[in-house]
């Protein structure tokens, strides 16, 4: 057995941390079986942002006629995009191996940990004892019970992102975030795309006037099959049809070349060993952890998907700052999870922060909403563009939520973000604030300007 000072088991958010404790001085163990850098590096943000912008040019060019330009796409190099994506990506894992590898006070074990008792693992043949841990595994694609599934080959978002050929077809099982996406992603590369969610509205999580809006414009790329779940599957001679069914019974079925599982991600917790700890996960698998990111074993600590808070890549670095405080540093600050924004990187764009209408009329709690849309605007008129921005305020003026679809939403959103992190900020900071013209932003003005005028309290 060796003894060290940390171990941190995960190699995407994790890697941070356990360079960080090397260059502290502490030994430390950094155990994970496939390539650095995690899901997000590997199979899920990156490379999907980089096939999502070439979907983008597609688009651009598809719709350049409506400006004077007559613009046509003579090829598309499937293999080679999805080629070069693979190689600049892992080149970059392979960047942080080697540098991990050459660090002081770190050793790099490449393979599966599973705990022995609380303070000790075995990987590799070896076993490693150490007083602090830090579990930051990640998740991974969940396979729901669908009839005929074990039976047949089907894609996830691992496999979907790294396919050898373009298939004519595809079939895609949920209508979140990341069916949303690749959807977008293979038909505008010429894919034909079918997507079977369960809700009336894709991205049935978002405000509710936003999905709304994003369902009706992805119901014009692809054949949208809502209100129903996916019960069965079956391979046949012109493909994989997928059947599926309406609570009212109503069944509707359709087929193509290839099936994609894209219903969301569960942690990976099954196979640590806590069996021989004291470290509880919840009813889904994820890590029970209070707000220093503690789990329910001393000294054992999680971040990222693992920790069931959120499961952006952004919320697992902000994370990865405050597990370095406390393993390293043993500093003991409260991680504080407000104005936690995300976005949805389709065309347009959905980038939201704070609560949506519904958490609010749900909680009972009063409010007051302000709108724009950016074909309004200066900006949103010379490049074309329709979305809404949306602002959900207290009748006091306190931003509760700002929610935007449309063009760079990911990057719009910020504005409130800002305001909201503050702890001090109001629609008024933002409503007169000066905005440059004619830019994006006027639409963040715009939808602040409204909801302020709606506000029965005056300008502090």
């Amino acid at each position: 057995m060796q003894n060290v000072d940390v171990i941190v088991i995960g190699g995407g958010t994790g890697n941070s941390v356990a360079a960080a404790a090397a260059e502290a001085g502490l030994e430390t163990v950094l155990v994970e079986k496939g390539p650095l850098g995690g899901t997000c590096l590997n199979r899920g943000c990156n490379p999907s942002k980089m096939l999502i912008h070439r979907a983008t040019i597609m688009d651009t060019i598809d719709t350049a006629e409506q400006f004077g330009i007559d613009a046509t796409v003579h090829n598309v190099d499937f293999q080679g995009i999805l080629s070069d994506v693979e190689s600049t990506l892992s080149g970059i894992a392979e960047q942080i191996e080697q540098r991990y590898r050459e660090q002081d006070d770190l050793t790099l074990v490449k393979d599966h940990a599973r705990f022995v008792d609380e303070r000790t693992i075995e990987v590799a043949g070896d076993t490693y004892r150490a007083d602090r841990i830090l579990l930051a595994v990640g998740s991974r694609p969940v396979v729901p019970p669908i009839d005929g599934l074990a039976d047949l080959p089907f894609l996830t978002s691992d496999e979907a992102l790294y396919l050898d050929e373009q298939p004519d077809s595809l079939v895609i099982v949920g209508g979140g975030y990341i069916g949303a996406e690749l959807g977008y992603f293979f038909e505008l590369l010429g894919t034909d795309v079918s997507i079977v969610h369960s809700n009336t509205v894709l991205l049935d999580r978002e405000d509710r006037d936003l999905a709304e809006e994003f369902t009706d414009i992805a119901s014009g790329r692809h054949t949208l099959v809502t209100d129903h779940r996916a019960t069965a599957v079956q391979e046949r001679p012109d493909g994989i049809t997928v059947q599926a069914e309406s609570e009212a019974g109503d069944r509707e079925t359709v087929t193509g070349e290839q099936l994609l599982i894209a219903v969301g991600r569960r942690p990976n917790t099954d196979d640590l060993g806590l069996e021989h700890t004291a470290i509880e996960t919840d009813e889904h698998g994820f890590l029970r952890t209070n707000e220093y990111l503690e789990t329910t074993a001393e000294k054992v600590w999680a971040q990222g998907d693992v920790a069931g808070h959120f499961q952006f890549k952004h919320a697992g670095d902000f994370e990865t700052r405050h597990a370095i405080d406390f393993i390293v540093h043993d500093e003991r600050q409260a991680v504080d999870y407000s104005a936690m924004p995300h976005a949805v990187f389709a065309e347009p764009q959905i980038g939201a922060v704070g609560r949506t209408e519904a958490a609010l009329v749900a909680a009972g709690e009063p409010f007051v909403v302000g709108r724009a849309r950016y074909e309004d605007t200066a900006m949103g008129r010379a490049k074309g563009l329709e979305g809404l921005a949306k602002v959900l305020a207290s009748p006091a003026g306190d931003i509760l939520g700002f929610h935007v679809l449309g063009h760079e939403a990911s990057t719009v959103v910020h504005e409130a973000v800002v305001a909201m992190r503050s702890g001090q900020g109001t629609v008024w900071d933002i409503s007169d604030a000066v905005h440059a013209h004619p830019t994006l932003s006027k639409v963040v003005e715009a939808a602040f300007r409204d909801v302020a005028g709606k506000l029965s309290v005056e300008h502090p």
